[in-house]
């Protein structure tokens, strides 16, 4: 499928995107305006802040990007805020070092000239500094309004929404059109924000300054520009209405940002609007366990599915085991005492974690169980997800219980590190016990013979003041996880990263075949 013919059989999907990218750029550029112009007229004035704020902004703009994000979460939760206030700092350098320089070389014969016909210092500023460095001042604007664009997409990481939505989604799903549904229209719109803000210059700019302006040029100029403004206001009038259209029954559903998470996110938030009155807002793909867990604990978010052993060993610190009953109601118990965080009973499927080989690398090694890997592991690469690879439970555990050392050892999230196993770039990864992709590429799952491993039962977690508000969610919740096996599991997750379709449409097909909502 090419990427225009999934833009046209998922147009409405692509066209929310495509509004809330618009949406969440227009608010981070203006915001760094009315931000970064004092702030260059200041350092202008005040020599003595030039260097600092200068400097300072050169270090927010050296930050990886995702390292912002991820520091802001503790602090700002996941949405819009931490996504905005990113790009806000991000876009403040251009227009704060622009503003600066627009004004500082002004030819201080026409400031001496200014205040020799008597004009105060803020009518020189208005009136001759601001309008003569206003296509400094515009150039620096549009650095920053082209690179928000482009930055916006890392956004959906943390559930802002936006069109990266579709770009983070295809590579997970190893799906080209869907990265490119997402790609393409991020581009299309970077182009159009560069020739806005290429007219708006040419606007701004004094007609004194420009080369064959003419009146008609200006006239079409200002038509355009005007266009523009109205598309605007309609789309801050359209997300205004959303947000001031929700109703107090509400409950947010959460997902971690791979196929099984989506496909539960959709099942459990269709569950609760197919048989309550109960309005679902969902905030998919929110990036690892971690980003959840803090959304949860914020409030950001109501619920989403955890995994025991997830919990039991990363976010509680405890020992890995085989106790499954033993890790439920420890979790219960922990959940509730210190994050007034209510457990539901764990769901019928355990997705563990499994090490996988292709099959050709099995047959050259005989390799059937993870201590036969243990053996040739100094001659072979691991591609394993950033999380697996230093966690107890991951490859640090595998070193002290199988002694396990790999020749080299390659951090790969997603659904990359699938490609770069059948590309031969790594030897072994690591994967979910009811991951699609597993049957998809027809790999070997290595048997954990030492039970390292613990299980990895779904457990959704809601907060306490939600459970207690909504108590009819947990028995819906609680029959969804009944019919939930690992085989069924598994055939729904392959439904979407073999077959294509969309985790949404999976979902809803799934609760209808077992008669959970008509």
């Amino acid at each position: 499928m090419n990427f225009i013919q999934y833009i046209l059989e998922n147009q409405e999907q692509v066209t929310k995107l495509l509004m809330e990218h618009i949406y969440l750029t227009m608010i981070s550029v203006g915001m760094a305006i009315i931000i970064g112009v004092p702030i260059g007229i200041l350092i202008s004035y005040v020599k003595s802040l030039n260097k600092p704020i200068l400097g300072i902004a050169n270090v927010m703009q050296a930050i990886p990007s995702m390292a912002l994000l991820g520091f802001m979460i503790p602090f700002l939760g996941i949405g819009t805020v931490p996504a905005v206030t990113a790009v806000v700092l991000y876009s403040l350098l251009p227009i704060v070092k622009n503003t600066y320089i627009g004004i500082d070389n002004i030819n201080p014969q026409t400031i001496e000239a200014a205040k020799g016909i008597g004009l105060t210092k803020f009518q020189i500023l208005t009136k001759i500094q601001i309008p003569l460095a206003l296509p400094v001042i515009m150039a620096g604007i549009r650095i920053s309004a082209v690179t928000a664009v482009g930055f916006m997409t890392i956004a959906a990481f943390i559930g802002a929404g936006g069109l990266g939505f579709l770009v983070f989604s295809g590579i997970r799903l190893i799906d080209n059109a869907q990265i490119l549904a997402g790609a393409v229209p991020a581009c299309i719109l970077a182009l159009t924000v560069d020739f806005i803000a290429a007219t708006v210059e040419k606007l701004v700019t004094p007609i004194s300054l420009q080369k064959n302006v003419t009146k008609k040029d200006r006239k079409k100029q200002k038509m355009i520009l005007s266009i523009f403004g109205a598309v605007i206001i309609i789309l801050l009038s359209f997300n205004l209405f959303k947000i001031g259209g929700k109703t107090n029954k509400t409950i947010v559903v959460g997902s971690k940002d791979f196929t099984e998470q989506l496909i539960v996110g959709h099942l459990m938030a269709d569950i609760i609007e197919g048989n309550t009155d109960i309005k679902v807002e969902k905030k998919l793909a929110l990036g690892g366990g971690q980003i959840c867990y803090s959304a949860i604990q914020k409030g950001e978010i109501d619920l989403y599915m955890e995994y025991s052993g997830v919990a039991y060993v990363n976010y509680f610190n405890y020992p890995a085991t085989n106790d499954l009953e033993k890790i439920s109601e420890t979790l219960k118990k922990d959940f509730k005492n210190k994050n007034n965080i209510e457990t539901f009973e764990k769901m019928d499927f355990n997705n563990t974690y499994t090490l996988s080989v292709t099959e050709e690398t099995a047959k050259k090694y005989n390799l059937k169980t993870i201590s036969d890997l243990t053996k040739v592991a100094p001659k072979l690469k691991s591609g394993t997800s950033f999380e697996f690879i230093n966690r107890e439970d991951g490859l640090v555990g595998l070193e002290k219980v199988y002694g396990l050392k790999m020749k080299e050892k390659v951090a790969i999230d997603g659904s990359p590190k699938y490609i770069a196993l059948l590309n031969k770039n790594v030897d072994v990864i690591d994967a979910f016990s009811t991951d699609g992709l597993l049957k998809k590429f027809n790999l070997k799952i290595l048997e954990d013979d030492k039970k390292f491993f613990p299980p990895y039962n779904g457990i959704p977690l809601m907060r306490g003041e939600v459970y207690k508000k909504y108590p009819e969610v947990k028995p819906l919740i609680e029959k969804l996880g009944e019919v939930l096996t690992n085989e069924e599991m598994m055939e729904l997750n392959y439904k979407v990263d073999e077959e294509g379709r969309q985790p949404e449409e999976v979902a809803k097909e799934f609760l209808k075949e077992k008669n959970l909502i008509k």
